[in-house]
């Protein structure tokens, strides 16, 4: 019975489990932001009052808080399966005795730090009433641990360095840079709208109409590179790999529903299930600036 549970724990931490791993910390940290996206539109950003408990009495949720209670909760207990994913990986990482064992080391354990990190700045988050600068924090550290697991699944896949034209290679930075900012500024909008999390929560104080006009500066921009990327390299197809090709019609396809999401919800005034749409795209655009950026520099 010890061997078979010996057995069973060493194939559950085996290196040949990297790539499903991998791909679960990337999903899971997508997730994430589309559960605490959901926390804050149905304004159950409150419905468990403190932290670490859930009430100053109970651990857990009480039928008192309702649905707000529920959801809250839930995506706390989500925290939990990020942070055994986390465990798995890093194990499986470090039993590995492969030349990329220390190219997936630094990923890892960024990976594993950043999790009790998350629930940390959570609970201050809570604990201050969801300032939302603290909010915002939240998912800039989010969209961090998604660039930090697209490098995991990149290296764990060992995808050799991709063949790109050469103004490919040059544009990738600028495309990168300002992908960042769109997010980044995209927060603030974000802080600045209607959707605090809870009625008594405050705003960042910014004029939402006028950091619209903000967000799309640099988003439009990107779209922009993008799209001059993507023309070079079908000018240049037998100078461009076939993951590169993939990677940028996934990418230009993510950032143009990106940007018809954001001036719909805008002209109709932010509606939650549009904000929720919006803040699930941005999770993946981090995911995939990353990648777009891996497959035109990587070397």
């Amino acid at each position: 019975m010890l061997k078979t549970a010996v057995a069973l724990l060493k194939s559950i931490v085996s290196s040949a489990r990297l790539h499903l791993y991998a791909w679960l910390s990337l999903i899971s940290q997508v997730l994430i932001v589309v559960t605490g996206g959901l926390v804050r539109l149905t304004a159950s950003g409150l419905g468990c009052p403190t932290w670490p408990k859930c009430t100053a009495e109970s651990l857990t949720t009480v039928p008192a808080q309702g649905y707000h209670g529920v959801i809250e909760f839930g995506n706390r207990l989500l925290t939990f399966a990020l942070l055994v994913i986390a465990v798995l990986t890093l194990i499986s990482v470090l039993r590995s005795s492969s030349r990329k064992h220390l190219r997936l080391t630094t990923p890892s354990v960024i990976l594993f730090l950043g999790i009790p990190a998350q629930a940390v700045l959570g609970g201050f988050t809570v604990l201050t009433h969801l300032n939302p600068w603290l909010v915002g924090s939240h998912f800039v550290l989010s969209g961090v641990m998604i660039a930090c697991a697209s490098v995991l699944v990149w290296r764990v896949k060992q995808v050799e360095p991709q063949v790109v034209p050469q103004a490919v290679y040059a544009l990738s930075p600028a495309l990168t840079v300002f992908g960042a900012i769109t997010v980044v500024v995209g927060v603030l909008v974000t802080g600045a709208g209607p959707h605090s999390g809870d009625a008594s929560s405050a705003r960042n104080g910014l004029n939402l109409d006028v950091w619209q006009h903000y967000h799309s500066y640099p988003a439009y921009l990107m779209l922009i590179l993008l799209l001059v990327q993507v023309v070079w390299l079908l000018r240049a197809k037998t100078q461009a790999s076939a993951p590169v090709m993939r990677i940028s019609w996934i990418f230009l396809g993510v950032a143009l529903a990106q940007a018809v999401v954001g001036v719909v919800q805008a002209r109709l005034g932010v509606p939650p299930l549009l904000v929720g749409l919006h803040m699930a795209g941005a999770a993946t655009l981090c995911s995939l600036i990353t990648f777009n950026y891996l497959a035109t520099r990587a070397k």
